[in-house]
């Protein structure tokens, strides 16, 4: 007659119980991650699409309203809204209400460094974006640019001239301190404010920025010594670098 094995049993319900509990926390990870990468990609969904990207571009330079927004992307305000209200439900954007009017801004310098990320991704692996790049900016400045630090120990000590070419009221809401705020579209009518025998440095909204190569390339043909700032305002603020504000002029 076969004996009861209790010491058998105890043995086989511990390895039954902690099989069952390494299953569990084997099922418990996997859901927390697919969960996690789930939130992930959220912000991958929320950034895949060119009108948010350029939206997020703007509000980088200073808080806008919806209606000014659309002006600027060229959408209805109705699509502009739309856009606002995804890169709301994400976190990349916080808004605020001010009589009949909804401005809308950035939640942080780290959504920058997110569309910085992008960006050097898109350069580095898509050969499309180093084409467009070749094709519409680098034809207008072959020379490197210079780096944020560069500058700045540069214009401390009253090397160079930094002019921000963006418009008045980007400029109003942040530049880089000393900077002289002359648009583009006024800069052969100001030149007279420029020193001939120094180095002009412009910049604009962002590395990809129009505005920064076209002023470079004008200056150029007027005669100045001219170069690039390697990226724009809401890079060098969300450097930590100083920066200064202005009431635009009127």
């Amino acid at each position: 007659m076969r004996l009861f094995c209790y010491d058998c049993l105890y043995k086989y319900s511990i390895d039954y119980l902690n099989n069952i509990l390494d299953l569990t926390s084997n099922m418990s990870t996997s859901t927390l991650k697919h969960d996690l990468f789930s939130q992930l990609a959220r912000i991958g969904k929320t950034l895949s699409n060119a009108n948010r990207l350029e939206i997020l571009e703007f509000l980088a330079q200073g808080e806008r309203s919806v209606e000014q927004l659309s002006q600027l992307v060229g959408l209805s305000v109705a699509n502009t809204s739309q856009h606002l209200q995804q890169l709301r439900h994400t976190g990349l954007v916080l808004c605020r209400k001010q009589g009949l009017k909804v401005f809308y801004r950035l939640s942080g310098d780290d959504v920058v460094d997110l569309l910085g990320a992008v960006r050097h991704s898109a350069e580095r692996h898509l050969a499309e974006v180093n084409q467009l790049v070749d094709t519409y900016l680098t034809v207008m400045d072959e020379l490197e640019p210079l780096p944020r630090e560069e500058l700045l120990a540069r214009a401390r000590e009253g090397l160079v001239t930094v002019i921000d070419v963006r418009p008045p009221e980007e400029y109003a809401a942040g530049h880089v301190p000393g900077a002289i705020n002359i648009p583009l579209n006024e800069l052969e009518q100001r030149l007279n404010e420029l020193a001939a025998n120094q180095e002009i440095v412009a910049y604009c909204r962002g590395p990809h920025c129009v505005l920064a190569f076209d002023a470079v390339a004008r200056l150029r043909v007027q005669g100045y010594q001219a170069r690039r700032l390697q990226d724009g305002y809401p890079e060098w603020k969300s450097a930590g670098l100083p920066v200064e504000q202005a009431t635009p002029a009127s």
